[in-house]
């Protein structure tokens, strides 16, 4: 299948969510790739494309998660009901393999904290508390909580300038036009569930290191999105999990250098083939 996934090839659905599958029908590994909030399948094509994952026999799953990118929500927008359900699709699929950016890398780290996947996992930019998240997510939603989802519509119209420079300018139209793709109104709703979800855990970090899934943590060195000290020492004890930082990049790491991530994603693959 060529770079563009979800551009050129039709995709399908399953348990409601729009999926679009590349690589070989018999692989060694099947990966299920989640991206972040406001973000469709369309961001993982920068990392498809690697020239070293295409060399592999792995077997990509991209999808979006149900309610962003134009898509139909589903009646439960809580993480752990998206990670519940991710977690029948992986298994339905055979996926061994999860990346999740962002909101999805939440979505992965439901996955094994509490469906019972066994991964590895590679986590683009998670959140494992409320002190790790951005300032605007929590500054939309106590807006909204007066304005009703003009907040949302606003930032959807501003989101141009402000992603210019983190997106590969070759597809930055593109994908800018696909983060404006979404109802302010789900938005809202789904920002309150996921700040609800943070609030509920604390902190993420030991219920994350218990799952013993071989875990794989990434960050831009610009990235808006951080992990706290106490985050990191609580993750040094368990030998499983790495934290990594990428040069050069923001948030958007799996655009921004998708070299690195493809290699990353290799090495997490090689070391569960010698488990």
């Amino acid at each position: 299948m060529s770079s563009g996934l979800s551009e050129t090839a039709a995709g399908r659905e399953h348990l409601g969510w729009l999926l679009y599958e590349s690589g070989p029908e018999v692989a060694e590994h099947s990966v299920l790739l989640l991206p972040g909030a406001l973000c469709s399948a369309a961001f993982y094509d920068d990392l498809i494309a690697e020239p070293s994952l295409r060399r592999a026999s792995i077997r990509f799953v991209a999808t979006t998660l149900p309610g962003f990118g134009g898509t139909e929500p589903l009646d439960d927008v809580s993480t752990e009901n998206y990670a519940r359900v991710a977690g029948t699709l992986a298994a339905d699929l055979g996926c061994n393999a999860v990346v999740g950016h962002s909101l999805g890398g939440n979505v992965a780290l439901e996955m094994v904290a509490s469906s019972g996947f066994k991964g590895p996992v590679v986590l683009l930019s998670p959140r494992l508390s409320r002190e790790d998240e951005s300032k605007f997510p929590p500054a939309l939603d106590v807006l909204s909580r007066v304005l009703g989802h003009l907040p949302y519509s606003l930032m959807l119209r501003l989101i141009g300038p402000a992603m210019k420079s983190s997106l590969p300018p070759a597809r930055r139209d593109a994908l800018i036009a696909d983060l404006r793709n979404n109802d302010p109104r789900f938005l809202r709703r789904q920002t309150r569930g996921y700040l609800a979800y943070l609030d509920r855990h604390g902190s993420l970090a030991s219920r994350l290191g218990d799952a013993d899934v071989p875990t794989r943590i990434v960050f831009g060195e610009r990235d808006d999105v951080a992990i706290t000290d106490d985050e990191r020492n609580v993750l040094a004890e368990y030998p499983h999990v790495t934290i990594l930082e990428i040069a050069n990049a923001g948030h958007f790491t799996l655009n921004e250098q998708p070299g690195q991530i493809a290699e990353l994603l290799l090495d997490a693959l090689g070391s569960q083939s010698l488990q």
